[in-house]
């Protein structure tokens, strides 16, 4: 796989007026649905995200679901077994991940077994410090290349 897109990639991808749309759509549209992945979590943040949004940014729950429906069909989605889900956790524990950030680690554990060569997200940071595996694969779509 090349590339794995995290849920802040995604977000960015369908609001038009987004500061990161351009850059994350485009890396989106770059590679065909068997090279680009996300975690089977991120459609859940992504619907949860866009449903939430404040006043006219929020997004119904059936236009959340057709934006959620078209990531399917453009790239892979990554779960994790039982089995990897206890392992990503042992993991995240071991580097003190705590709160929130254990969805990230979770993110991180699916581009670990997609083999991803890059991870894009606009939460650079956070990755870097929190999966030392994906840590040198963490890439921001802006500073993606062809």
């Amino acid at each position: 796989m090349k590339a794995f897109l995290d849920t802040s990639v995604l977000v960015a991808v369908f609001y038009g007026e987004h500061k990161h749309h351009i850059p994350s759509r485009a890396l989106l549209e770059r590679y065909e649905p068997d090279e680009v992945c996300c975690g089977a979590h991120s459609l859940f943040e992504v619907y949860a995200t866009l449903t939430r949004m404040p006043g006219s940014l929020r997004a119904s729950p059936e236009e959340a679901l057709l934006f959620v429906e078209s990531l399917r069909m453009n790239l892979t989605v990554i779960a994790l077994t039982p089995e990897e889900a206890a392992r990503t956790l042992t993991m995240a524990a071991a580097t003190q991940v705590m709160g929130g950030s254990t969805y990230d680690a979770a993110l991180a554990g699916c581009a670990e077994k997609a083999d991803a060569e890059a991870l894009y997200t606009w939460s650079l940071r956070d990755y870097q410090r929190l999966w030392p595996a994906v840590a040198d694969r963490v890439r921001s779509p802006d500073s993606s290349s062809s």
